[in-house]
């Protein structure tokens, strides 16, 4: 089988990441990926793009050859309510989102059942398809009302590689993801492993993951990075139309 997506990477328009659109997908394309996704920091995130850069995306090329790039948005989650920092209007033109929650970014913790609630609203956004880093003890959430959603809303979730190279920020990450990968395992609901690449440095960066999923014993057959096609239709660009 073959490693060939990572669909959480960002460049300089995300404010604070390093490279441009054609140094990701070289750098893609030199880590044999076919499928690469470039999820720039939503509106709230302090230095990132505006709303019109996200309505232009879809005059963006995607087809540079052995690789397709898809283009879409890392939303923020802000309240209980599963608020994202996007109208749908625009949602609806992306490739596809992820919604995550960063504190400080108009979220700020809350007890498990107002964090669950939180994610639970966002995964039912019709327009979010993964929910990123969802590992951080930080907030608390219960992870089998939040999957039982996820499979109900035809939403992953991401195993976030950056969570397992020692993120200071993120506590108890690898104990969190092992819930995580134990309860989709059970459930048969497949994940995707993202880099969350904000440098060339870390794109299709996965070797933490997938050393982490082969210690706990969860089934290369729910790791959607090896089959894109699978993994295309949780996306934005193939659920809806118009695109």
């Amino acid at each position: 089988m073959n490693y060939s997506t990572d669909l959480h990477t960002h460049t300089v328009a995300s404010g604070h990441a390093e490279n441009t659109i054609e140094e990701m997908v070289e750098e893609a394309r030199k880590k044999k990926l076919t499928l690469l996704g470039i999820t720039e920091h939503s509106v709230r995130m302090p230095g990132t793009c505006s709303e019109e850069y996200f309505e232009q995306l879809s005059e963006k090329k995607r087809d540079y050859g052995d690789i397709e790039v898809l283009f879409g948005a890392e939303l923020n989650i802000l309240d209980f309510k599963g608020t994202v920092d996007l109208d749908e209007r625009i949602m609806q033109k992306l490739d596809l989102c992820i919604a995550s929650i960063h504190i400080g970014i108009g979220y700020e913790p809350g007890n498990i059942e107002e964090n669950t609630n939180a994610v639970i609203s966002a995964i039912k956004n019709p327009f979010v398809n993964i929910i990123g880093h969802l590992d951080d003890g930080n907030i608390p959430v219960d992870y089998e009302k939040v999957i039982s959603a996820a499979m109900e809303n035809d939403v992953l979730l991401e195993i976030n590689n950056n969570s397992l190279t020692g993120c200071p920020w993120r506590i108890n990450a690898r104990e969190n993801i092992k819930k995580i990968l134990d309860i989709c395992k059970y459930n048969k609901h497949p994940v995707c492993i993202n880099s969350d690449a904000h440098s060339i440095n870390n794109v299709g960066k996965n070797k933490e993951s997938l050393e982490f999923i082969r210690e706990v014993g969860f089934p290369d057959e729910y790791v959607l990075n090896y089959y894109p096609e699978k993994l295309k239709t949780f996306l934005n660009r193939y659920k809806n139309t118009g695109f």
